[in-house]
């Protein structure tokens, strides 16, 4: 059985991170990867998919985004040789082709089974990624055996779905790119909204995770947040990456012929039914967009600084329309395709300690897991409020990292 005294699960940004910030404190470890490195990149993301973050954001320890185009979005492509380069730049030592079946504590620490053996070590670092498998609600099962079930993963481009419309299921960052898109393909496309996070991309004329990151929203630890088991629950923001910079946003969605319903509530014998709470959902993510360049503001009128930004402004409230469908016979609608961007969850089927709660999500305070010696990395707001970017993983693996090395400290004491 091979040793090390800490290893990582999982060759993604996360991992990668926190490989570099052991390897600067002399910690030996090794990185074992099911696949290649950056691998739910290569092969569970559809083919026009863009970073939702601009480029200058893609920042990990000791490397940065350094080509001519600061303010685009990465490319699928780009991504996956951003972290190749950046694996190959830290020397870390990844083990590709290494899945771990098992996991489960030992007298010293932890015991791994792989397809490439077993291993052992005292510090368990879990970077296994946060959307391994989509969240599709029970009601699912209510949809026709003739109507094809997909998911954001298993959705490649409009051209390979089968005939007909679409209806999308999730308005949060994977309904409205896969909205625009297949509606641009000249699909009826129907979509069905529920909470969300309404966002422009560029505000002031910056970028909003420019205004994000300047304030200090993006820092926001998990232990100031108002309430950090909702906030960890919040859908992902209402952003697209695109060359020209768009905003896309329901409204727009809409103007392109989009058709917008309530909440999917119910789905029976092919019937879908929606909640008529439409209204009401898009006003609130109105507000909480108000409420945010309002404090933008606020800060730049704070710091004297109004001349060097655009006037503010305010983009219309969203319109729904008086005529908001409350169900839908799918098939006689000519609906062919349900995506279900409903979210996504991690996979610990492998994790045989019992740190899961009743949903199956690690127990944790800030990345420091509920068991003696183990770390998860990744978590949508982990310790702060960017942990789940790019951007969040050098600072939350640096303050693991020196937790982790505390501890090696302690038992050699």
């Amino acid at each position: 059985m091979k040793s090390a005294t800490a290893i990582i699960i999982g060759a993604g940004h996360s991992g990668l991170a926190m490989s570099w910030h052991l390897a600067a404190r002399s910690i030996d470890h090794v990185v074992l990867e099911r696949g290649d490195v950056a691998n739910s990149w290569r092969t569970e993301r559809w083919d026009s998919l863009r970073l939702l973050t601009p480029n200058w954001q893609s920042r990990l320890p000791g490397h940065a985004y350094a080509g001519e185009d600061r303010d685009g979005f990465m490319t699928m492509p780009e991504v996956v040789h951003f972290l190749q380069h950046y694996a190959e730049l830290s020397r870390a030592p990844v083990m590709s082709g290494a899945r771990v079946t098992r996991v489960r504590r030992d007298e010293e620490g932890y015991e791994l089974s792989t397809s490439q053996g077993a291993w052992r070590c005292r510090k368990l670092v879990i970077a296994s990624g946060a959307c391994n498998l989509a969240s599709v609600p029970s009601l699912s099962t209510g949809l026709p055996a003739t109507i094809a079930s997909l998911t954001p993963l298993q959705y490649r481009r409009p051209d390979l779905l089968p005939d007909g419309g679409v209806m999308i299921v999730g308005a949060s960052a994977s309904g409205i790119q896969l909205a625009r898109e297949i509606q641009a393909a000249g699909r009826r496309v129907v979509l069905s909204v529920g909470e969300h996070v309404r966002m422009p991309r560029t505000y002031r004329g910056r970028d909003i995770q420019w205004w994000m990151d300047v304030i200090g929203a993006m820092d926001l630890g998990y232990d100031a947040a108002e309430n950090i088991e909702r906030a960890r629950r919040l859908p992902s923001p209402q952003l697209v990456g695109t060359p020209e910079r768009a905003t896309i946003d329901l409204n727009s969605l809409r103007r392109a012929g989009v058709e917008l319903v309530g909440r999917l509530a119910g789905l029976h014998d092919g019937k879908a039914q929606f909640s008529g709470s439409l209204a009401n959902v898009c006003a609130l993510a109105d507000l909480k967009m108000n409420r945010l360049l309002a404090a933008i503001d606020a800060w730049v009128t704070g710091n004297g600084l109004e001349e060097q930004f655009a006037a503010p402004h305010r983009d219309g409230p969203t319109v729904v329309g008086a005529e908001t469908k409350l169900s839908l016979d799918l098939i006689a609608a000519g609906i062919g395709t349900v995506i279900w961007a409903t979210g996504y969850r991690p996979d610990y089927s492998w994790l045989d300690v019992p740190v899961l709660d009743r949903h199956g999500r690690i127990r944790h305070d800030g990345g420091v897991v509920a068991a003696p010696g183990m770390y998860v990395m990744g978590l949508p707001f982990m310790r702060r409020r960017k942990s789940s970017f790019i951007d969040g993983a050098a600072d939350d693996a640096a303050d693991l990292a020196a937790h982790l090395h505390r501890s090696l400290d302690r038992a050699a004491a």
